[in-house]
């Protein structure tokens, strides 16, 4: 038996990777009404079940999507404009879709960060998903970049006072990889010896005995996010700004 959903409130998320040079967002083709129609991406999420709330709905999309369970995952936003289902194919779609009318539909957007790695490639990619330029958004639905946006301003506000973009990155990495991120999300070129000078200062960045392997220059020593230290380092100060 089909569970019913709700006819007015759906969940939205924005997923954000990060490939080691590009910031990005994960994104799923929308399925055309005609073959003739251009390709249109929206975020993954749904129509909620009556049945559920809205974080489990975001947790079940998320972990079909990419086949994770502990995923960083916060609620983002709420739209409401009465407006924002005004588009007649997105009407369409969401009619064949789900089986409704939409009149007015209200969204709940959540904010994730996942680590691109090759088992989140491969589920995403059975899933339909495609990992995108946040830099180069096409052909986006509904009022989804709009909620994109809004999600890497987000991003940008927490990642300058809290530990956050090592939620992006490997296990282990180089400060090369660091600064890569910074600068993807920013949208600003930083000074490397400026940089390098920086974030070395923190206790909770362990350098490793260990290099990166199989690349085709200057190995560079790898480094390791310590979750422990950096508690620590926040109980003496009252506000502390990372970049």
């Amino acid at each position: 038996m089909r569970t019913a959903i709700n006819p007015s409130i759906s969940v939205d998320i924005v997923v954000f990777g990060f490939d080691g040079t590009r910031l990005k967002v994960l994104l799923v083709e929308r399925q055309k009404l005609n073959s003739s129609a251009t390709k249109e991406y929206k975020l993954p999420g749904s129509m909620i079940a009556e049945n559920e709330d809205l974080d489990t709905s975001a947790h079940h999309t998320l972990q079909n999507l990419t086949g994770l369970n502990n995923i960083y995952l916060e609620q983002l936003h709420v739209f409401s404009d009465p407006n924002r289902i005004s588009n007649e194919d997105d009407k369409k779609w969401i009619e064949f879709t789900y089986g409704i009318t939409a009149t007015r539909i209200v969204t709940v957007s959540y904010f994730s960060l996942v680590k691109i790695n090759l088992s989140v490639l491969k589920a995403t990619m059975q899933g339909k998903a495609s990992w995108c330029d946040v830099q180069e958004l096409k052909h986006v639905s509904f009022d989804h970049k709009e909620i994109i946006l809004k999600g890497l301003d987000r991003l940008k506000s927490r990642m300058q006072s809290t530990p956050i973009a090592f939620e992006l990155l490997p296990k282990k990495f180089t400060i090369k990889q660091l600064q890569n991120l910074y600068e993807a999300i920013l949208g600003v070129d930083i000074d490397n010896r400026n940089f390098r000078k920086k974030i070395l200062k923190y206790p909770f960045l362990i350098q490793l005995d260990e290099k990166e392997a199989k690349v085709n220059h200057k190995p560079a020593l790898l480094y390791q996010f310590d979750a422990h230290s950096y508690r620590q380092e926040q109980k003496k100060l009252k506000k502390l700004k990372i970049f």
